[in-house]
């Protein structure tokens, strides 16, 4: 059994000599890099899509007259690369990109 595609969950992946590919998004990987790119919370837990997650601190957001509190907990995150590796909807807010050391899983 080939593991799901981890970029976009795809269960349409297949072997290309020491890589994985799926064919859906075009996603190559390795083991080793699925070991290298996971997401950890501020507490070192593993985060997956899906999760529910709480801000641990208040936080400024840019072009928003109010920071995102303390507290404020995220429902059905989206895990991406790059260094605002979390994507989410926050009531009041909409759309944002969030650091994975601010946050906890719920």
């Amino acid at each position: 059994m080939l593991p799901a595609c981890p970029q976009c969950n795809s269960e349409y992946t297949y072997e290309d000599g020491a890589m994985y590919v799926c064919p859906m998004c075009n996603y190559e990987w390795n083991e080793t890099t699925i070991e290298n790119e996971q997401v950890r919370d501020a507490n070192g837990v593993v985060l997956q899509d899906g999760d529910d997650i709480i801000v641990i601190k208040d936080l400024k957001v840019k072009g928003a007259s109010q920071a995102l509190k303390q507290g404020t907990k995220v429902k059905n995150i989206r895990l991406v690369e790059g260094d605002h590796n979390i994507d989410c909807k926050i009531d009041g807010f909409g759309a944002m990109s969030l650091k994975s050391e601010f946050v906890k899983k719920a």
